[in-house]
């Protein structure tokens, strides 16, 4: 029954590997990054027309950002953006989601999905989200979405699963996050896929997942007025004491009633510039170029700056530039992982204004 599906939309991270686009004021969820004319976040709530009513939607951020989201999203009702006063990475949050949600309806069969993915397939991503519900509402079964890797890459999850005819395959191995080497190896077997960071689950799977492999998390967000005057203060002080910990780490590793749907949606984690330049159209020399650009021997290239400034290049080959708001970044395409590293020596240097 559509009435029992909800959609949780995780919407707090800040997206450092896309600096300087993506900025602590104003993260890359909230951009129209692919020029669509929507927002990533606004895409990924558009997704979910015909999976769950508006009303079921809930979206969880930090604080700060509830403005930007009730901007960008003015059909929803406070009672709908939950607030982080710190981020705690996933499992936090989703146990926040699952038990207000659980609070209201006990036959909740939740969807949780991280707000700056790209979906190009969003018809078939529909299609693998029902069939995912469907096997979700009928037992005790947490599923994710894989996605056929195309690179050994040390960012996501490897998922191996059962061999069967069902849409919905037992998951026997769930790693998270492996070094370089394993992941190699995953890929090259050819029976791994990648974990789409999308969760399907009732809210009363979650919580029983929880009980059994973090008690802690449960002792925290069970002891919530939900709905009451009280919330938001007992929310405060529950994610100000409460571990840091992923969903991946918190549960997907270690429950054995893991299931995967593999999809072939046109996903992207769009986690830093590399993967952008992947999913755009590219010129003649495979360039991305996005502003008022003029390239000159410049090839393999992605350049994203404003359109009120004319920006020229000549001769540059594999690299990144960047220009938003008070910072201009110059980096080797492969290099990328460097970003991270400049944000990171930024907020050392206490040079907030930048970040």
């Amino acid at each position: 029954m559509i009435q029992n599906n909800y959609a949780v939309v995780m919407a707090g991270g800040v997206g450092s590997r896309f600096w300087p686009y993506s900025r602590k004021r104003f993260p890359k969820q909230f951009h129209d990054v692919l020029g669509t004319g929507k927002s990533l976040l606004q895409q990924t709530v558009d997704r979910f027309k015909g999976v769950c009513l508006d009303e079921n939607i809930y979206v969880v951020t930090n604080e700060a950002y509830k403005p930007l989201v009730m901007e960008q999203l003015p059909f929803l009702k406070d009672d709908q953006v939950l607030l982080e006063k710190v981020g705690k990475n996933t499992a936090p949050c989703i146990a926040y989601a699952a038990y207000k949600i659980q609070t209201q309806n006990p036959d909740a069969n939740i969807v949780t999905a991280p707000s700056d993915h790209i979906i190009l397939k969003e018809e078939e991503y529909r299609t693998r989200l029902q069939v995912a519900l469907d096997a979700s509402a009928k037992d005790s079964r947490i599923i994710t979405l894989g996605i056929t890797p195309n690179r050994p890459d040390t960012g996501y999850g490897y998922i191996r699963f059962e061999e069967s005819d069902s849409l919905v395959k037992h998951v026997l191995n769930f790693t998270e996050k492996p070094k370089l080497e394993i992941a190699k190896a995953f890929v090259s077997s050819g029976e791994y896929v990648w974990n789409a960071g999308i969760f399907i689950f009732k809210a009363a799977t979650i919580i029983e997942a929880f009980e059994k492999f973090e008690p802690e998390i449960v002792k925290q967000f069970s002891s919530i007025s939900y709905y009451g005057k009280e919330e938001q203060e007992q929310v405060d002080k529950v994610f100000l004491e409460c571990k840091e910990i992923s969903i991946d780490y918190a549960v997907m590793e270690r429950a054995e009633n893991v299931y995967v749907v593999l999809s072939d949606i046109g996903w992207s984690d769009l986690g830093t510039w590399k993967s952008l330049y992947e999913i755009q159209d590219k010129d003649g020399n495979a360039n991305v170029l996005d502003g008022n650009i003029k390239a000159y021997e410049t090839k393999n290239c992605i350049i994203k700056t404003p359109s009120e400034r004319l920006v020229v290049t000549q001769g540059l080959e594999g690299f990144i530039v960047a220009e938003y708001d008070n910072v201009l970044m110059i980096c080797k395409k492969d290099d990328e992982q460097e970003v991270k590293k400049m944000v990171n020596e930024l907020k050392s240097a206490k040079a907030d204004d930048f970040i």
